[in-house]
């Protein structure tokens, strides 16, 4: 289970840096055609960023709920 999220968590950083890079490879151009499709991608990857950020904060909801993870907490007064 912890793969799974250590994946998607991979996932999530990957489409962050995209994002990152689209913008950064935007730079000094001027409003264009190509500057519109650099704007779709990083919306596009920023989307997916997000997208994959709530499925997983879901997953992590529901595997608590159902007993495939357990909370350890800290322990308190020690």
């Amino acid at each position: 289970m912890s793969i799974i999220f250590a994946l998607v968590f991979i996932v999530i950083l990957g489409a962050l840096a995209a994002a990152g890079y689209f913008m950064l490879r935007r730079g000094g151009q001027s409003e264009s055609a190509d500057s519109s499709v650099q704007n779709k991608r990083m919306v596009r990857a920023l989307t997916v960023r997000i997208g994959v950020s709530v499925v997983l904060f879901i997953c992590v909801l529901l595997a608590w709920k159902l007993g495939y993870i357990n909370p350890t907490g800290l322990p308190v007064g020690r």
